[in-house]
């Protein structure tokens, strides 16, 4: 029996974290002691109140049921109540908040929503790989916008051909941004926000380092900006600032009709987030913001390891007060595919190729700042023995 594939996987790329694992397995299976900074999983443990709150909640039997699909109504008003102090945003929660199964469950999802077969969705470039995945899984054609260091990373709308502009329903943004780790201006906000009402397009903005900020930055939300809640839907993860990356808990929150959409796929694709991890959620969103920003100052520290150690190699790197990622430029014209294998093979570095992340990623690598300083510190001096 031959057994084929559908039509919408072959359109897909390979996973570039799938296929980043397949060789770091490949190389320490040789005996390599591989520093692994391509993956943005934190290394910190999560909180212990929160986990607190998660092991109390998990006891009671009453949250062993199937949850509500759009999540309990005690972590829809601490969504709000957080969103309220953090943003000044009034969300109504019974309509405008809603829980994922991780920000990535609800990106994949979204397209499925609202974009017709044919329908052009305008993903940056270059990006996470899931906001072009879901847009071929629901039909729609990708169209890439170029995030180049003149424009500060920031799509430039008015090269986006007519054509393609008509046919546009759905457009992804994500600030601070990654891979680049830049940020995003008020003003480039309200342009985005301009843009799509004049041509009825929907925004999402995938929030998920809005709390990985450093060096005194409050990264706004796009909902802020006049106008966004009019068109558009912003996801915000728990898994960066709170290191909750297995939790896999999230929430989707903006316009209520797209709120509505994006809940009546996920009534038909998932069963709704655990109720106890719903529970813990909402302890780690009662941590004071400045205690929570406190926490990050180890990744602030790796962070000047990583730069300073790059720029005395000659290395440039883009400046950064987001994410935990440090965006920096291949040495010698290399491309990112010969950087990332010389520094794998020859140096047992795992970084991510910058194009792994879209065409016009290349050029430049990835860093995470996910492992110990003394590892950074050991990762810049084996990059030194190679000769930059």
């Amino acid at each position: 029996m031959k057994i084929e594939k559908a039509q919408r996987l072959k359109k897909l790329p390979p996973y570039l974290f799938k296929e980043i694992d397949r060789l770091k397995s490949e190389i320490q299976a040789k005996g390599v002691d591989v520093i692994n900074v391509s993956i943005g999983d934190p290394d910190r443990p999560t909180p212990k109140s929160v986990i607190q709150a998660g092991q109390k909640a998990m006891a009671d039997p009453a949250n062993h049921k199937y949850p509500s699909y759009v999540g309990l109504p005690s972590f829809r008003e601490a969504v709000a109540t957080w969103f309220k102090k953090r943003f000044t945003v009034s969300l109504d929660p019974s309509s405008q908040v809603m829980a994922l199964v991780g920000s990535k469950e609800g990106i994949f999802h979204l397209p499925l929503a609202f974009v017709n077969q044919g329908d052009v969705v305008l993903c940056p470039d270059p990006a996470y790989p899931v906001y072009a995945a879901g847009t071929i899984f629901a039909g729609g054609e990708v169209y890439h916008m170029p995030l180049l260091a003149e424009n500060g990373f920031f799509p430039d709308f008015s090269t986006i051909p007519a054509e393609v502009v008509k046919k546009a329903k759905l457009m992804w943004l994500n600030y601070p941004n990654n891979p680049t780790s830049a940020e995003a201006t008020v003003e480039q906000f309200q342009t985005a926000v301009d843009f799509a009402l004049a041509n009825n397009i929907i925004i999402c903005h995938d929030a998920a380092y809005t709390d990985m900020t450093f060096d005194g930055l409050k990264a706004p939300s796009f909902l802020e900006t006049p106008g966004a809640m009019e068109c558009s839907l912003e996801t915000h993860s728990f898994s960066k600032p709170f290191q909750m990356t297995g939790w896999r808990i999230a929430m989707a929150v903006g316009n209520a009709e797209l709120v509505s959409g994006l809940g009546e796929v996920k009534s038909n694709a998932d069963s709704g987030t655990f109720q106890a991890i719903q529970m813990a959620a909402v302890r780690a969103l009662e941590i004071p913001h400045e205690e929570q920003q406190a926490g990050l100052e180890v990744y602030r520290l790796r962070r000047e390891v990583v730069v300073k150690g790059l720029k005395k190699l000659g290395i440039e790197v883009w400046p950064t007060r987001a994410t935990f990622y440090v965006w920096a430029k291949n040495p010698d014209g290399l491309t990112s595919k010969d950087w990332a294998s010389r520094l794998l093979s020859e140096a047992g570095i795992v970084v991510t190729p910058g194009n792994g992340f879209g065409q016009a990623g290349e050029g430049w690598f990835r860093i995470s700042l996910s492992q110990p300083r003394a590892r950074l510190t050991e990762m810049i001096e084996r990059m030194e023995k190679l000769g930059g």
